[in-house]
């Protein structure tokens, strides 16, 4: 899990060489005109994606695991995180044209598919440590 985030970043890396997957129109100052999104300045969201998914998340885990941890709680920590990032950068990305917004106006396919995985990783660390305190501990 702890090198999983390099590979999210050289992905995201990929998409922005490649003008996909960009963010909404926006009139911040790092605001980019995609070659396929249009005349409008949008959101680098890959770059959001690279900081977030790639770079804090690597530093994340990499802190985590500098000491012995329960059995999962490291790949809980990754589906956690990586759950809440996704789901925070949706906020400024375009959603997939063939779905649009589901709900409220505003939640995304993305968006609705980060909540198990923020549910899951809470559920996995939480198993991960009552199951490590529930083992006899050597002497």
């Amino acid at each position: 899990a702890p090198l999983v985030p390099i590979g999210l970043g050289a992905g995201r890396i990929g998409n922005f060489i490649n003008s996909e997957l960009w963010g909404k129109v926006s009139d911040v100052p790092w605001a980019m005109v995609f070659p396929n999104g249009g005349p409008l300045p949008r959101h680098p969201s890959q770059l959001y994606q690279l900081a977030l998914e790639g770079v804090a998340l690597f530093v994340i885990l990499w802190l985590f695991t500098r000491k012995p941890r329960p059995t999962a709680s490291v790949s809980g920590l990754f589906v956690l995180c990586y759950g809440i990032f996704r789901f925070v950068v949706e906020f400024v990305r375009v959603p997939d044209a063939q779905l649009g917004y589901l709900a409220w106006g505003w939640l995304t396919m993305g968006q609705v598919l980060c909540v198990p995985m923020v549910l899951a990783g809470i559920a996995l660390m939480v198993w991960a440590y009552r199951r490590d305190a529930a083992q006899p501990k050597a002497a």
